[in-house]
């Protein structure tokens, strides 16, 4: 009877030891977000993160280099003509933040914005 019990607390164990290991890696998992970069926009221009949540930003270019960056949350990604790039951050604040292009891309370049909106 003693090894019965034994035996069903190590199984038990185990049995949870895996759950809460495979649970926590799938929360871990950063949410991948892609922005196209093209003249003189961002597809989409708005989008909806949630604080503390990683996120793996990609950035894609259909014609020329471009840039983005959020100077408040310290993210900047460059990315190459016809390329892509990725940067992974997680937003510590809530709030609004507008990120431009940061990569000189011809006469529009000041109008390249991206409203991030990070909730709790």
């Amino acid at each position: 009877m003693r090894n019965r019990l034994v035996v069903l607390a190590v199984s038990g164990l185990l049995f949870c030891g895996i759950f809460l290991t495979n649970g926590a890696a799938i929360e871990t998992q950063p949410r991948r977000v892609e922005v196209t970069a093209k003249r003189f926009s961002f597809d989409p221009a708005q989008l909806t993160l949630k604080k503390g949540e990683p996120v793996v930003l990609v950035l894609k270019s259909l014609d020329v280099a471009h840039g983005l960056r959020f100077r408040e949350l310290g993210v900047d990604v460059k990315v190459g003509k016809g390329g892509t790039s990725e940067v992974q951050f997680t937003p510590e604040k809530a709030g609004d933040f507008v990120g431009h292009c940061s990569v000189f891309c011809g006469g529009g370049h000041g109008s390249m914005k991206l409203t991030l909106h990070v909730v709790e």
